[in-house]
């Protein structure tokens, strides 16, 4: 069950939090305290440490008499200036549970924080009704510079992590710009808005760092009513945010005066403008304006999280009940003994051959390649179960028990590798016999992301487990920028593309499926087969382009090529193309 915890305890095996004497004689201030109050009262926590000790007290408060309430907690993703609140949490547990983990209120909004907000509605607006491209980067910068403004007014400021996980989201966003396929851009988009999440919050541990996604949308209404209250208070000073919205209103009317006459004054201005300044027709006037507001709720949602996290770290699942060494260890010495006489037997196919192997058991080439490959993964999947529980319930009393955890799950983890080393290779007989698709080169992804995490697994039982959850989520982040960079719709296409030079199959149906990104790899078929697979790519794409800012590299490059070479495929002839039925 996961319970509130001043500090969050290490990742991996967690130690029992024992409670100090401070924490002790806190609880009994809190019961003598609820006694006195009576029946009726509601009995709030007091911090076991004051917010300042005797010879320092609070400004605004008197000598010896402290002000009453908790002090900020530090988010672990930034640094607060000022002195550093107590450690130990009070043993009353009648506060609400989300009220102990929200931070103190976000202060008055700064000017700066409005007006990258409003920029961020704005290109919103003008940009991303055409598609999702370098447009959504492009409205991401004001969004993370909202963020940064609202958290340098709150007194916090970036670390290392932090830094890393903002970097790595917009990184993330480049994915859109580069692919036309949609769902290495989508898998990009989500996990750039789970970093985004990490750098606002600056979660470290395991509930942190999955559940931080959650203090966005929490930030949602709250972030509004902010955002409106401070607009409300800076617009009608000489020195705020009104003067700057009527300049912004000028310049706009006058761009919009003088264009209009210089484009009419000259036709190649006219198309230049045309390139790039986005449509803004009437036409399109309520999906634009959803997409505004749409932008403003989200810069302020981020805003408000960056001023006043949710701070999910002091949610910590306590370690379970440890086992005797016996009842722990005999049953995982038993899995390694059969994940060792598995990996023998691989090692007697590898050196042996596959044919022996296949007359013994009768199975074909590809049956037992894909047999095996999915077996094999959920392999992995359990095995990283397995260990979940065995660091939970494992013994802890003396450096013997730490030293028997080390060896039964090190040894574990090194045999799980080399089943994730046999699956890759099932996999891969199998697109040597058939082909490679979307669904294959992605859980191969998938098992080669899950052998990374072992490794990590393993170096946490080497060097400590503290900074093992964001390592896992790092892995996962950079998993998803290299599949989007590498193009998973050129490798297939170019994997079916040598294929059929060898064997001269080819699924032209799959390969019309694919996106503009395959078109590079598919221009290299010989004729009428290649005109056979480009001209549906290029009807999925429309006969005009987008604007710049909505197009991405790959349909760029694939409408340069069908340019220079147009498909000429005979009438009639790519209805009849021969496929391989065996390839899906």
């Amino acid at each position: 069950m996961p319970t509130l915890s001043d500090a969050p305890a290490p990742s991996g095996v967690e130690e029992p939090r024992v409670e100090s004497a401070a924490a002790t004689a806190a609880t009994a201030a809190a019961s003598g305290g609820e006694a006195a109050g009576g029946a009726g009262g509601k009995g709030e926590p007091q911090d076991a440490v004051p917010d300042s000790a005797p010879g320092n007290p609070v400004p605004g408060s008197a000598p010896g008499n402290p002000a009453p309430g908790p002090a900020p907690w530090p988010t672990p993703g930034y640094t607060f200036p000022g002195p550093r609140p107590g450690w130990d949490y009070p043993a009353s547990t009648r506060t609400p549970l989300l009220a102990d983990l929200r931070a103190d209120p976000p202060g008055p909004v700064r000017a700066a924080t409005l007006c990258a907000v409003l920029a961020t509605g704005v290109l919103s607006m003008l940009l991303l009704g055409d598609g999702l491209a370098l447009n959504l980067l492009i409205v991401a910068v004001p969004a993370t510079l909202a963020a940064y403004f609202a958290a340098q007014t709150a007194g916090r400021r970036p670390r290392a992590w932090s830094l890393t996980w903002a970097i790595g989201g917009l990184a993330l966003l480049i994915v859109p710009a580069l692919r036309d396929a949609g769902w290495p851009s989508f898998l990009a988009i989500v996990s750039a808005i789970a970093l985004g999440s990490l750098a606002l919050h600056g979660c470290r541990t395991w509930l942190g760092v999955l559940l931080s996604p959650l203090g966005i949308f929490d930030a949602v209404f709250t972030g509004v009513r902010w955002g409106w209250r401070g607009l409300r208070e800076r617009a009608g000073s000489a020195r705020g945010l009104g003067p700057v919205l009527r300049a912004i209103a000028v310049a706009a009317v006058l761009l919009l005066v003088f264009g209009a006459l210089f484009a009419g004054a000259d036709a190649a201005f006219a198309d230049l403008l045309g390139d790039l300044i986005p449509d803004a027709s009437v036409a399109g006037s309520p999906w634009r304006f959803l997409l505004l507001v749409v932008g403003v709720v989200g810069a302020l949602a981020a805003a408000h999280t960056a001023a006043s996290p949710v701070r999910w770290d002091r949610l910590v699942v306590n370690p379970g009940r440890a086992r005797g060494r016996v009842e722990w260890a005999l049953p995982l010495i038993v899995l390694n003994v059969l994940f060792a006489a598995f990996n023998a037997v691989q090692l007697a196919v590898l050196f042996g051959g596959y044919d022996a192997v296949l007359d013994k058991t009768g199975l074909s080439y590809s049956a037992y390649a894909r047999q095996g490959f999915w077996q094999l993964l959920f392999v992995t999947l359990l095995t990283l179960l397995v260990i979940v529980f065995a660091l939970r319930w494992a013994p802890r009393s003396d450096a013997r028990d730490r030293t028997l955890v080390r060896g039964v799950l090190g040894t574990l983890c090194v045999l799980t590798l080399v089943v994730v080393a046999s699956a890759v290779r099932r996999m891969d007989m199998y697109v040597e016999a058939y082909g490679l698709t979307r669904l294959r080169i992605s859980v191969v992804a998938g098992e080669l992301w899950l052998g990374v995490v072992i490794l990590l697994i393993m170096a946490a039982g080497v060097w400590g487990a503290r900074w093992l959850p964001r390592a896992v989520a790092a892995s996962a982040a950079a998993g998803v920028l290299a599949f989007g960079l590498l193009s998973p719709d050129a490798l297939i296409a170019e994997r079916n593309v040598q294929r059929y030079t060898e064997t001269g199959k080819f699924d032209f149906d799959y390969a019309r499926q694919l996106s503009a990104d395959a078109v590079p790899a598919l221009d290299k078929l010989p004729e009428p087969q290649r005109s056979c697979a480009i001209e549906a790519v290029m009807d999925g794409l429309g006969a005009e382009s987008g604007p710049w800012y909505a197009t991405s590299l790959g349909e760029s490059r694939a409408r340069r090529i069908v340019e220079e070479r147009p498909p000429s495929a005979p009438p009639g002839f790519c209805d009849g193309t021969s496929t391989d039925s065996t390839y899906r």
